[in-house]
């Protein structure tokens, strides 16, 4: 699957980047909420979630790079999130957060950034519907992919099934053509594009290509 982020999109025109998003092959809007803190930059927040919402034709895949996400769950679940995702690194009691999350009709993911082993989601793994992989740091768009997500989607697809869990593998940076099919090949389920789709001539055909099976 692809989840389209709109944090490289035109905001001058982010009626027509949505529209494009729901002509096209994709299969999710992933929105990237920062907060400047948790991560050195600001991106957006509720009212520009609202605003994808009332134009989305496709779940909304919420992305949380804040800390205390736990004050804003069910203000992302009013905006209208069908995905949230919270960093592990800020949340306190993840267990209670994904439940918090879970209990409001949300599908509910943490994220772990490229330093966190996958190792500390081994007893939470079975309550998660996606565990999304930073495959850059977060909080900038744009940047190079870190090899070493292979052997850590590696490490997560053995734990899924040594659990029995039903999650999703999501990677976030640094994806394009040339390291998709591999990446698909280790084990990911859904891959968030930007900027590759953005700075594309040809959007449309970019998301095609990217979901294109060889």
């Amino acid at each position: 699957m692809i989840s389209v982020s709109i944090l490289n999109a035109d905001f001058g025109h982010l009626a027509e980047a949505c529209a494009m998003i729901n002509r096209s092959r994709a299969d999710w809007f992933h929105l990237d909420v920062m907060d400047g803190v948790f991560v050195p930059n600001i991106s957006f927040g509720l009212p520009v979630v609202e605003s994808v919402k009332k134009l989305a034709e496709k779940p909304l895949d919420v992305h949380l790079m804040i800390v205390d996400p736990d004050r804003y769950v069910e203000a992302f679940h009013k905006a209208g999130a069908d995905w949230l995702t919270v960093h592990y690194e800020a949340c306190t009691h993840l267990h209670r957060t994904v439940q918090h999350i879970k209990s409001l009709g949300m599908k509910a993911g943490v994220v772990l950034n490229p330093h966190t082993p996958v190792s500390v989601l081994e007893d939470i793994i079975g309550d998660l519907d996606m565990v999304l992989l930073m495959s850059v740091n977060p909080g900038f768009g744009g940047q190079q992919f870190i090899a070493n997500t292979f052997d850590k989607v590696g490490r997560l697809r053995r734990m899924i099934a040594e659990k029995q869990s039903h999650a999703l593998i999501e990677i976030d940076g640094g994806v394009d053509l040339g390291n998709i099919q591999p990446l698909r090949t280790t084990g990911v389920d859904v891959f968030v594009v930007g900027s590759f789709i953005f700075r594309s001539s040809a959007p449309e055909e970019t998301i095609a290509a990217l979901k294109q099976r060889p």
